[in-house]
This record gives C-alpha cells, sequence and structure tokens, in this order.
C-alpha cells in the first residue's frame, strides 16, 4: 500500500453489468454496484455471503478480528470482529483506528502551468477584483437586530429592484450570537472576520450593518477592527434610531439611496482566473468519492490553471487523509500550518468531550459511509492535484491564486459561511443524500453522486456525477461539465437553489467559547 497516495480511479468499463468496483488493487473491500441478495455472484471468485445494500461495501476476502481494512488503497479502519469474503463490511463489523499514515511534508510538490485564456460574463471591482453577483448586504450585528434585518431586506422584492439592472437582490445576513459573548479569543474574533468578509466581499456592492446598540460586538469594532469603509457602508442601531419601526424605515431609506448611486451596472468579459471557487460537500454517501468528489477536484484543477482560487475546507473531514495534502504543500511551513489545526481540532473535540469519529453522520452512513478515515478520504478529493499554497484561518482572505484550505467545521452551513467570507466567489457543493443547500452573495451549485438521487431531486441538482458510474461517462469529462457550469453561473446563469430564492437563512458564522 502506497503511503501517500489515493487511487480516485475513473471506473469506465468497470461497471458495465458488474456487481462489485474495486478501487485499488490490494483493497479488502469492493463497492457493491447493485443491492446484493446472499448468494449473488459478486464477479471477484466469491458470493455475497449476506445481503449487501448498493454502495456499500463488501468484504473481497476474510479478515482478522483487528486487521486494518484498506479502501482507496488506504487504511479506513479495523475489522472488529472476524469477517468472511462476500459479507457486508459496515457499522456493525468495522471500527474506527487511527490510520497512523506517515506525513511527508512538501514531498511532492506538483507544478501547474498557468494560462489564463479563458473569460466569463462578469462585474469589475475598483480594487481589480472581480464578481459574478451584485447584492446589497444588509447585516445584524448581533441577534437582537436580526428580525429588523430581514424586515429592511424584504421590503426590497423583484418587482421593486427590477428599477434597478444588475442587482441581484438585498439580502439580510443574521446570526444567533454577537453578544454575550467574550469580546476577544476565537470566537469573537471569527464573527469579526465574518461580517468584515461578507461587508468586503466582491459580490457586495452596499453593506448596511445594524445593531442593537448595547450589544458586545459593537458596530463600530467591527467597522475599525476589519478596515470597513467606502461611499455604500452604512450604519446605525435600534436603541439610538428609536426602535424598530423608525430603524426599519430609515434603513429602508437608506438602502433606497444607495441603489439610486448604483445605477446600472453591467457585466463586461473577465478573466476566469478572477474566479474563487469553495469547495463543499454535505449528505455524502460511498459514492461522493467515486464520481462527484473527484470530478469536482478536475474542475477544481481547471480553475487553478486559469489563476483562479479553489478553497477546500471541513477539516474533520480531512481527519485521517490530511497526508494526502501534507505531500503536496507548497513548503513545510504550509504543511505544519495544516497539522496545527488538526492537532487544534484534536484537543477541541477531547476538551468537549467528543471525538473526531463522531461523523460520518446517520445518513452518510445510511448512504455506505463506515468511518471518518473513509469519508475524508472521498472528501479530500474535491481539492483536485495542484499544490496546496495556504492554511488559512476561518473567514481568513484568501487572495493568494491556487488550491488553499480554510479551517472550518464539517457542518456545510457554518463552513460555507467563512469561504464565502473569505472571498469565494462561487460555490461547488457536492451531495449524495441530497443536501439543498444554497447560499448568497456567492452562487452555489449542487453536483449529484449517484443519478437515482438526482433524480428523485431533479428540482435541486445542477449536475449529476452520478453518470460517471450510471452512463460511464470519464472523470475528466464531468469534470469538465462541472467547470463549464460554474463560468456560466459566475456569468449570470441562476443557479437552481438561486432560483428557489435560497441562501438567506444560510449564513451561520463559527461560535466558538461560551455563550454568557
Amino acid at each position: 500500500m502506497a503511503e501517500h497516495t489515493v487511487n480516485w480511479i475513473d471506473p469506465r468499463g468497470e461497471v458495465d453489468g458488474a456487481a462489485v468496483l474495486v478501487l485499488a488493487e490490494g483493497d479488502d473491500v469492493g463497492v457493491a454496484l447493485r443491492n446484493l441478495a446472499i448468494g449473488d455472484d459478486c464477479e471477484q471468485g466469491f458470493c455475497a455471503s449476506t445481503v449487501i445494500p448498493k454502495g456499500h461495501k463488501v468484504a473481497m476476502r476474510d479478515l482478522q478480528a483487528g486487521q486494518r481494512v484498506v479502501k482507496y488503497g488506504q487504511v479506513i479502519g479495523c475489522a472488529a470482529e472476524q469477517i468472511a469474503v462476500g459479507a457486508h463490511v459496515h457499522v456493525h463489523n468495522l471500527a474506527f483506528r487511527d490510520s497512523e499514515a506517515q506525513h511527508a511534508y512538501a514531498s511532492h510538490v506538483p507544478t501547474t502551468q498557468i494560462q489564463s485564456t479563458d473569460l466569463f460574463q462578469g462585474y469589475r471591482r475598483a480594487d481589480g477584483r472581480v464578481a459574478t453577483r451584485n447584492f446589497i448586504a444588509v447585516i445584524s450585528s448581533v441577534n437582537c437586530s436580526a428580525t429588523v434585518a430581514h424586515r429592511i431586506a424584504d421590503a426590497f422584492d423583484d418587482e421593486s429592484l427590477s428599477r434597478f439592472p444588475g442587482i441581484d437582490g438585498v439580502a439580510a445576513f443574521t446570526h444567533s450570537t454577537g453578544c454575550g459573548i467574550a469580546t476577544s479569543g476565537e470566537g469573537f474574533d471569527n464573527l469579526q472576520r465574518v461580517i468584515g468578509g461578507y461587508a468586503k466581499h466582491p459580490n457586495v456592492v452596499g453593506v448596511l450593518l445594524v445593531g442593537l446598540g448595547c450589544e458586545a460586538s459593537q458596530i463600530g469594532t467591527t467597522v475599525a477592527s476589519q478596515d470597513l469603509g467606502g461611499p455604500l457602508l452604512r450604519t446605525l442601531n435600534i436603541q439610538t434610531t428609536g426602535g424598530h419601526l423608525k430603524t426599519i424605515a430609515t434603513a429602508t431609506a437608506m438602502v433606497k439611496e444607495m441603489l439610486e448611486q448604483l445605477g446600472g451596472l453591467q457585466r463586461e468579459a473577465c478573466d476566469v482566473g478572477g474566479l474563487s471557487l469553495a469547495l463543499q460537500c454535505g449528505g455524502s454517501d460511498a459514492w461522493s468519492g467515486i464520481t462527484a468528489n473527484p470530478a469536482l477536484g478536475v474542475a477544481a484543477d481547471l480553475l487553478v490553471a486559469q489563476g483562479g482560487r479553489a478553497v477546500l475546507a471541513e477539516t474533520p473531514e480531512i481527519y485521517g487523509a490530511e497526508h494526502l495534502l501534507t505531500r503536496r504543500a507548497a513548503t513545510p511551513a504550509v504543511a505544519e500550518a495544516l497539522m496545527e489545526r488538526i492537532v487544534w481540532w484534536q484537543d477541541y473535540v477531547t476538551r468537549n468531550s467528543g471525538s473526531l469519529d463522531n461523523n460520518p453522520s446517520p445518513g452518510n452512513k445510511l448512504g455506505g459511509l463506515t468511518t471518518i478515515l473513509e469519508k475524508s478520504l472521498g472528501a479530500v478529493a474535491k481539492g483536485g492535484s495542484t499544490v496546496l499554497t495556504g492554511v488559512y484561518r476561518y473567514a481568513e482572505p484568501v487572495y493568494k491564486p491556487g488550491f488553499a484550505f480554510m479551517d472550518s467545521p464539517g457542518y456545510d452551513p457554518v463552513s460555507v459561511t467563512g469561504q464565502i467570507a473569505s472571498g469565494c466567489t462561487l460555490v461547488a457543493f457536492t451531495t449524495g443524500r441530497g443536501s439543498t443547500f444554497g447560499s448568497k452573495p456567492a452562487p452555489c451549485i449542487k453536483i449529484a453522486t449517484n443519478t437515482d438521487m438526482f433524480s428523485q431531486l431533479d428540482n435541486d441538482m445542477d449536475i449529476d456525477a452520478g453518470v460517471i458510474v450510471s452512463a460511464g461517462e470519464s472523470v475528466e469529462a464531468v469534470g469538465r461539465k462541472i467547470y463549464e457550469r460554474l463560468v456560466e453561473v459566475a456569468s449570470g446563469l441562476p443557479s437552481l437553489s438561486e432560483q428557489h430564492g435560497l441562501g438567506d437563512h444560510e449564513f451561520v458564522p463559527w461560535q466558538i467559547g461560551a455563550t454568557m
């Protein structure tokens, strides 16, 4: 077994009529390509000895209790009991165990030929950045001003905005914190970076910060610490404005004034290399690491080759696969920064009486994933194959071109909130169980890992990556299809989640620390 490689194979030609897909030479388990009953021929020289659901693991050989179990050419756990060839391998007989993989820092640094030739129809900002959408953001400093923020945004529907070409909406970004917290430390810093990141986001053309007035997260502190400013920044507090109704009226007038000042915003040809893509997965299943995630990795590589940015996140969901990232870190210091975040998370979950193996979720397990090691090996495939250029704290701005990692929880809304705050102007979200997530101000496309779910949720899924298995399309071809769809969405094509109006309530800053 190779210490630092994983084989995300292209399964074309291997699935046509087959019963079991083997992902790497020497794997102890394969993946059932259809529901298998006892006695069904697995076409690998043995028959199924138990019922095995589609997408779940089947033992390729007899496994002894305590033996390490290998999938993708990597350890995914150990046998909790003796497992017979042809048996179902899952939560009842596969246990989490540290893979003890060897970490090689910057040992296999890839090179990428940058050719900035592709264009999209976007918006150029005065500071040189490019945008995919135009939103006015109404951001609450504290939960106490959340309802007011939503009432302000609700005053501007599609009809009222039709007078302002190029404006995609007035969106409220509210949260459940902002007071009863320490005014220093990781939790407070996270909140300040998120609010600052959304206020300065390329897709935001006007900002209204709304507070109560007496909260810990003072607007003045945010403006100063995040270096906010500009002609279209407005602030107000409910207490000093005279209550809810007066604040809504005053704020609505402020937003109308911003809209009048913006005038007609026109798209123009921009380099694709100016785009920043958030790589995300949620509601994963066993197909995630076989279809959608590797295909998204291809799309990420194509974007990076144009000089763009691709940002992976969800630190608990790379645990056990981080050695695949440290080996392609640009420098040993970048690799060490990633490992520092892993160590932080090990301490974080320990002091909160948790475990990094509390994931996969129940839905993930129904879809065939058993341990966090198995899930992580599939999750890191979203990051493609280019050099890891940097490791960033939650919501920290990512300006450097290339593939980057941003520290975050694995909880999708929290993670995406941080990625958008870091400057991501697009979100690509793979899902096997059927997450219906959407985001603002960065549009989100959703990529199905399997064709069955794509057909079931066809009003929510933008792309079916399941065709890699169901129709024999190549990972490369589907990856290019994802890339091309991202360019179309960046140019103004509404994603399905945008058509459904999702994104106002998916703004969830990461809360760390005590609520007092």
